[in-house]
């Protein structure tokens, strides 16, 4: 018979340190060293399973032992802990009971790949936009303050995202306010330099120290008596050991108490500084700068030029991605290849992006036009007024900015660019559903908030080839603002045109004549109408399918003739209720159209929901604008 005790010594000596954590209270139980050991744990179990589902991996590597360390050291949930943009949050997620769900990262059903209320308790604020953090610790440690409660609020923001306007108009708020608010810039972009050595660390740690604090308060007090040579003199002192020290006079003079910079992959300093700044009577809001490396810990992330930022699933050992196969290019890809051959034949072009120059394919751009090629960091509203700026002295520039990210720069836009009707041009990626990234970061609505501004030239292309079109056109158009948007992912494998072609602004198309109904398709829905056209001819239903190209101009006359041709006219568009649909119906009602009562007209658009992250041909499913789903709501008629 098996001895029972040998076998439960077994058992426990097989689980590891991450088995016993089932939610972050379990951590305060463990030592340093342990937490040290467990942060190894983590680092594994993050690889593993992002090896299975992709996603976003360096820059989750990058805060393990941040992530360790806050959870050890704060009373999460009670303590609001928010991380800005939540794209790293991966192993938080870990630690604060999802780890039997780690691998549905991204998937239909399964988590998130940002953090999100509805999730979990421990996700206080949902994010996938960068640089709301500060603003949302902000309005939390005020209302802890109203309720009279003395909880901790921590922000973690990085160096790319506290670049934002939006990120300073917080801070400068924080300042004023003196609401207890502790702010982690997580910077990833410096080295661990010589700064960080043994005297740094030292310092650091005696400068976020309960004692350091209460003797600064106690001397500010002191010197604010002193008469003024010697109370300036004495605030020079301070201010120049502290930048002797390698810390933050900016966020100092926002009203911040600085420490740092602290060794993000050291466990011990980290441990150290965050329970020193816990314990600490001080009040206002602190900033403590840590260094990281993006994709720490794992070698094929650490040698990558991205560090895997973005991954799809991977082979660990080696860190190679599993790639889809298919003949035909990305839109992104079209995109910048047809850009750059018309920036060739016209040295006016310029090109300028929000942070995101692989996302948008101007990388490519960059390569071949360095010097007309502007990477602005993430500041979609400077972006877009810069642009208007450079319109202004007769350059061309174009915009590339996700749907979802231009909605950041909409008074830019309206403001600075349409009342002045300048020739910016708005490329628009990651139109409609986007997958595995969820709500967050669908483009939905672009159609509808760009129709309705006076001046602006809407586009959307059908296929690949069509998008070479649309750029030479954006190029060509200088009387005033226009957009093109177009979906994540590949064409439908049309043969490229070699160069080009300008297209007459405001006229659409017909790709197949028929006699009882019609199929406006706005954008790369075409390829479903076409679909389902043939599936309505096997029920002995005539369609009609057009390609509408422009949303604003419409095509008046495309539209006419559909509606006086056809007893039943369709949209299909990948947006939201009002756009392109809405258009549609407003022009056929204004000029009397729909008088008669003969023309039954429907629209097809993106449901009145957030629709949740799973694959786009999922999404689309769900959200009705698929083949069957036109015929069906034909048929219905």
């Amino acid at each position: 018979m098996q001895n029972p005790a040998k076998h439960t010594t077994e058992t426990a000596s097989q689980q590891t340190l991450l088995d016993r954590v089932s939610a972050p209270a379990d951590l305060r139980a463990l030592s340093d060293p342990e937490l040290t050991s467990l942060a190894d744990e983590v680092r594994t179990e993050m690889v593993d399973a992002v090896s299975v589902t992709g996603g976003h991996l360096g820059a989750g590597l990058g805060v393990v032992e941040l992530t360790v360390a806050l959870h050890a050291v704060f009373n999460t949930p009670d303590d609001r802990l928010i991380w800005d943009v939540g794209h790293q949050a991966y192993p938080h997620k870990i630690l604060t009971g999802r780890r039997d769900r780690i691998r549905t990262l991204r998937q239909g059903g399964g988590l998130s790949g940002f953090t999100k209320r509805s999730e979990s308790e421990y996700d206080p604020f949902g994010a996938a936009h960068s640089s709301t953090s500060i603003s949302a610790g902000l309005g939390m440690a005020v209302a802890r303050d109203l309720a009279g409660k003395d909880n901790n609020v921590i922000a973690v923001i990085g160096d790319g995202s506290i670049s934002a306007g939006m990120a300073y108009e917080a801070m400068n708020n924080a300042g004023a306010n003196k609401s207890r608010l502790i702010v982690i810039l997580n910077d990833n972009e410096m080295s661990i330099a010589p700064p960080v050595g043994a005297l740094s660390k030292y310092l650091t740690r005696l400068v976020s120290s309960r004692r350091y604090l209460m003797a600064r308060e106690t001397g500010k007090k002191i010197v604010d008596i002193l008469p003024p040579p010697l109370r300036h003199a004495a605030k020079r002192a301070e201010e120049t050991a502290r930048m002797a020290m390698g810390t933050g006079t900016l966020f100092e003079e926002m009203g911040f108490y600085y420490i740092g910079p602290v060794d993000g992959h050291n466990l011990d300093q980290l441990l150290s500084v965050l329970r020193n700044v816990r314990d600490s009577d001080h009040t206002g809001p602190v900033m403590i700068h840590v260094l990281t490396k993006k994709g720490y810990g794992y070698a094929p992330a650490e040698s990558s030029a991205d560090k895997m930022h973005g991954v799809s699933k991977f082979n660990v050992v080696t860190g190679e991605q599993s790639k889809g196969k298919s003949n035909a290019p990305s839109y992104t890809k079209v995109f910048a290849e047809s850009l750059i051959e018309e920036a060739k034949r016209d040295d006016k072009i310029v090109a300028i992006t929000a942070a995101m120059p692989s996302g948008t394919g101007l990388d490519l751009f960059g390569y071949e036009f360095p010097d007309r090629t502007f990477d602005v960091g993430i500041a979609e509203q400077h972006a877009v007024t810069f642009a208007a700026g450079l319109a202004t002295e007769g350059y061309k520039p174009f915009v590339a900015i996700y749907s979802t990210f231009l909605q950041r720069a909409y008074d830019q836009i309206v403001h600075d660019v349409c009342i002045q009707n300048l020739p910016v041009r708005f490329a628009m990626d990651r139109a409609g559903l986007v997958g595995a990234d969820g709500a967050t970061h669908a483009g939905a609505f672009d159609i509808a908030y760009l129709a309705c501004l006076p001046n602006m030239v809407l586009m959307a292309p059908a296929d690949e080839a069509e998008m070479k079109h649309m750029v030479a056109t954006a190029a060509a158009y200088n009387d005033g603002p226009i957009a093109f948007r177009y979906p994540r992912g590949e064409g439908v494998g049309m043969d490229m045109p070699a160069h080009g072609e300008i297209l007459p602004i405001g006229k659409g198309r017909i790709l197949r004549q028929g006699t009882d109904i019609a199929i406006l398709s706005y954008g790369t829905r075409l390829q479903e109408a076409l679909k389902a056209a043939d599936m309505l001819e096997a029920r002995g239903i005539s369609a009609t399918v057009a390609d509408a190209r422009f949303a604003k101009p419409l095509d008046a006359a495309l539209i006419e003739n559909l509606a006086s041709t056809h007893h039943t006219l369709v949209t299909v568009e990948e947006g939201a209720q009002n756009g392109f649909g809405a258009i549609v119906l407003q022009h056929l009602a204004n000029y009397g159209l729909l008088d008669s009562g003969k023309l039954k007209v429907r629209t097809m658009t993106l449901p009145d929901i957030f629709q949740d992250h799973d694959t786009q041909d999922r999404q689309y499913d769900e959200a009705g604008l698929a083949a069957a789903h036109i015929v069906h709501k034909l048929t219905a008629l």
